[in-house]
């Protein structure tokens, strides 16, 4: 289904009857759209609807020039989509790329959301500690590449770049995974940059609603210092850190015991 929000049409999905609403925002840029959380986020269904979307100008949403994007305004419609199809007081999950445009929602619409779940996210990119943690894990050579990819290096390949992306986790999704994305490249590289230059970490004091900041023990692309960092910076909102053993950026997938039952019960006590 699609819905026009100020002029841009959203895709989404809804599963699930229940009446609180768990909004996902899937990570980016431009590389990513709503598919990987399937079917995993059915399991929420039995405690909220369940509400897959594709963020602007990613996967079946409209696209616009690519240069125009900002976390601002893409966190301003998610806002829009909520009221265009009268969604009150929502829990929203952002994942990665995603939980940044859920820090800047949350920021800026202080008072809409029930419940933040900042899943695997950072408030502001440290390259330089980002590529030192692909070196303990992956070596010299992969730290290069790491630190060559997210400067937009043209030069590096497919090849490469799949070497550093089996590091994310036990789990990432695979080339069939990625078949089902509907890709944006023309905002991968844009998206890249912003991702590399934006600073959040002043917006965390505007968030008031209960939060809780997960990640995976295993994640070297959003460590858990990265989470650590967030959770000090949210000074007005009720939060909590969940680090999940085992686990890489996808952490559903690779500890799924310890990672729903913990979010579970966080969603459950936001409706109480």
């Amino acid at each position: 289904m699609r819905v026009d929000v100020g002029g841009t049409e959203l895709w989404y999905e809804i599963e699930g009857e229940e009446s609180l609403s768990v909004v996902l925002l899937h990570g980016g840029p431009g590389g990513f759209d709503h598919s990987y959380f399937k079917p995993d986020f059915s399991q929420l269904a039995s405690v909220a609807r369940v509400i897959y979307l594709d963020l602007p100008d990613h996967g079946r949403s409209d696209w616009g020039p690519p240069e125009e994007w900002t976390f601002e305004r893409a966190g301003d419609r998610i806002h829009e989509f909520c009221v265009a199809l009268e969604i009150e007081r929502p829990v929203v999950l952002g994942h990665s790329f995603g939980g940044l445009v859920a820090i800047a929602y949350a920021a800026r619409h202080p008072d809409h959301a029930a419940g933040l779940v900042l899943q695997s996210t950072f408030a502001s990119f440290d390259l330089e500690r980002v590529v030192e943690g692909f070196r303990a894990i992956g070596g010299n050579e992969i730290a290069n590449i790491v630190r060559r990819s997210y400067q937009s290096d043209p030069t590096v390949t497919g090849e490469e770049w799949e070497r550093c992306w089996q590091l994310f986790g036990p789990w990432v999704p695979s080339a069939e995974d990625k078949s089902k994305i509907l890709r944006n490249e023309g905002l991968n590289e844009v998206g890249g940059r912003l991702m590399l230059e934006v600073d959040l970490r002043p917006s965390l004091a505007a968030i008031r609603c209960p939060t809780l900041v997960s990640v995976g023990r295993l994640d070297p692309i959003t460590p858990v210092w990265a989470a650590e960092t967030i959770l000090d910076g949210l000074t007005c909102a009720p939060s909590s850190l969940q680090v999940v053993e085992g686990a890489g950026h996808f952490p559903w997938r690779d500890s799924p015991h310890d990672y729903w039952s913990e979010l579970i019960e966080f969603v459950e006590r936001v409706v109480a």
